[in-house]
């Protein structure tokens, strides 16, 4: 017996698959990178992951409908910043359309200028080193030229369309 060669077709609706997804807890992040003219870009996500040790690898994924895809297909950096507990009220700032988004954002240029975020409970500065169209989104593949963390940090959760902290077992 050979396996199909295509999945069968959805039968649930988009509402529901973002229901189940939601059920799947996730870190919070904050993607930036630098403009044409050098602004400072970012944007909320919680589609990050870890892809690979060696070489250190991680990707992340934007919907083919952001804004802010074309400075992240040609930009040749990017930072991840995981937030920490604490920065709820900047997931939000940044999660909303916004000519303001840096507005009282504490951030310093990274090692290769991509805006690293002041407080995060982490932060991977990437090499863009590869993009990958499935879907309604695109997948960026990042090698990490530089990684930092807080040490002590709580991280900021979300599951369910809510945000949480961390409660240790």
């Amino acid at each position: 017996m050979s396996p199909p060669r295509i999945a069968t077709p959805a039968a649930f609706s988009a509402s529901e698959f973002r229901t189940a997804l939601g059920m799947f807890a996730t870190g919070v992040t904050i993607v930036t990178a630098r403009g044409d003219a050098g602004e400072p870009i970012g944007l909320t996500a919680n589609s990050f992951n870890s892809v690979s040790l060696d070489p250190p690898l991680v990707l992340w994924s934007l919907s083919l409908r952001s804004l802010s895809l074309p400075v992240f297909r040609a930009g040749t950096h990017y930072a991840i910043n995981v937030l920490a507990s604490d920065q709820h009220e900047l997931a939000m700032q940044f999660a909303k359309p916004s000519d303001n988004r840096w507005r009282d954002v504490q951030w310093k240029p990274g090692v290769a200028g991509a805006p690293v975020l002041e407080g995060a409970a982490a932060c991977f500065e990437c090499f863009n080193r590869s993009r990958y169209e499935e879907g309604d989104h695109v997948i960026f593949v990042g090698q990490v030229e530089h990684c930092d963390h807080r040490s002590g940090a709580s991280p900021l959760l979300f599951h369910g369309g809510r945000f949480y902290t961390e409660h240790p077992l």
